[in-house]
């Protein structure tokens, strides 16, 4: 798309790994840099106790793992429809609600942008997954409307949405010479989202697409949950996770799957949790494993763990198997993590990604056969087992690739240009 001047809005993807702000000008880029001259910034936060002070994005994580004393904050974007958006958490002494968190990344993206850009932006396209809750339309509209509030409150006076998977769909359409009907495959941190859209040279030029978007869907599944899941199969049994109990009953499973959660790990350094896991050894026929998970708890090293857990996700796209070091926590400890386990561990969740796409194109009274090309995008699509099952539906279909992280942040700022101008 050509400009002759700069757009008045931007497009914020506010990611659940990642986020991004674009922004449409002449001759130049879409996307905005964040950090270091990098257009992402991961959405983390990280309150420094020494300094008194929070830090955001590399440096966050950065500063985490060189053992500064703090609070780590990530995946931010799951607290949107969650139980835990109407309470409040304890940062740096002082109680602090979960919505603040959210105005404080979402400043730090908007402040960022505009330093770069050199202007204030008081409109702006937020990007929303199809379904920020599953199967809950009151908790999905409550999500939303807690972005509004927390856009408003920073200063944004106009302030509409779009789907993520039709902001990705506006920027692959840039590539096209001819029309394609085009499923739009965005897996990214938290959700799974898809959009049936006919896509082409000259529709790219109207402002009302509605008549081209034939079907939305999505399901609450994303990189954390793939994540989570190769966390509790290949990495908890370690920590107890799926012994025994002296009664013969399995372990409960509770404190392990918020330790495998990333919004949850602090829970299980509450006092209340680790009396119920003191509880809970003395009836464990696995000490040992009891034994180790104190010792992680001791070091508060849930999200060091966790951290490792998604860099062994990545590494198993590319290879069939690793060993994870953990004599961080106990000299010696590794993990075999083996790309087979990791397909079975997250086998159902990828089962509800197909029904999910099934469902879409049903909905939409589209036949497989039909679709010209498969577009994916976002952090987690490049998983080879997730690709595997989406082709296994459109085996006919042309495959093309968006910038994983890019993608819907600049559909965005296509679609801020054509709303504001």
């Amino acid at each position: 798309m050509t400009i002759a001047l700069p757009a008045r809005a931007c497009g914020i993807d506010f990611g659940t790994s990642n986020s991004t702000v674009g922004w449409l000008r002449p001759d130049s880029d879409i996307l905005i840099p964040l950090e270091d001259g990098k257009v992402t910034l991961p959405s983390v936060i990280f309150f420094n106790v020494e300094e008194r002070r929070p830090v955001y994005g590399r440096l966050a994580l950065h500063e985490y793992l060189e053992g500064y004393e703090g609070r780590l904050m990530r995946s931010l974007k799951s607290l949107l429809g969650s139980k835990l958006l109407k309470s409040e958490t304890s940062i740096l002494g002082s109680a602090l609600p979960f919505k603040d968190l959210l105005g404080l990344f979402l400043g730090t993206l908007k402040s960022r942008a505009e330093a770069t850009a050199g202007r204030e932006f008081d409109s702006v396209v937020l990007g929303r997954p199809v379904y920020f809750v599953d199967d809950d339309e009151t908790a999905d509209r409550e999500a939303q409307d807690t972005l509004v509030a927390v856009a408003q409150k920073l200063g944004f006076k106009d302030i509409s949405f779009q789907f993520e998977p039709i902001a990705a769909a506006f920027d692959y359409e840039r590539t096209l010479n001819q029309e394609e009907l085009v499923l739009i495959v965005d897996i990214g941190g938290g959700t799974s989202d898809f959009s049936l859209v006919r896509l082409s040279p000259e529709r790219r030029q109207l402002a009302d697409r509605q008549s081209d978007i034939l079907a939305t869907g999505g399901v609450h599944i994303g990189g954390t949950d793939f994540d989570k899941q190769l966390s509790l199969q290949g990495v908890m049994p370690l920590f107890g996770y799926g012994s025994l109990m002296k009664s013969q009953a399995l372990m409960p499973t509770s404190h392990f799957i918020n330790l495998a959660t990333w919004h949850t790990i602090n829970t299980v350094y509450s006092q209340k949790a680790q009396l119920a896991l003191k509880d809970m050894r003395y009836d464990a026929q696995d000490t040992a494993g009891m034994d180790r998970l104190f010792k992680l708890i001791e070091q508060r090293a849930g999200h060091w763990l966790a951290i490792q857990v998604e860099n062994s996700k990545i590494e198993l796209t590319h290879a069939d198997r690793l060993n994870l070091n953990l004599s961080h926590i106990e000299k010696d400890l590794s993990a075999e993590l083996t790309r087979p386990l990791f397909e079975e561990s997250i086998a159902q969740l990828l089962a509800r990604i197909q029904a999910s796409v099934n469902q879409l194109l049903a909905s939409a009274g589209v036949s497989h056969e039909q679709i010209n090309t498969v577009f994916y995008t976002g952090g987690s699509s490049g998983i080879p087992a997730l690709r595997h099952s989406i082709d296994q539906l459109l085996p006919q279909a042309r495959k093309a690739e968006g910038d994983q992280f890019g993608s819907i942040g600049s559909g965005l700022a296509i679609e801020a240009f054509k709303r504001y101008g």
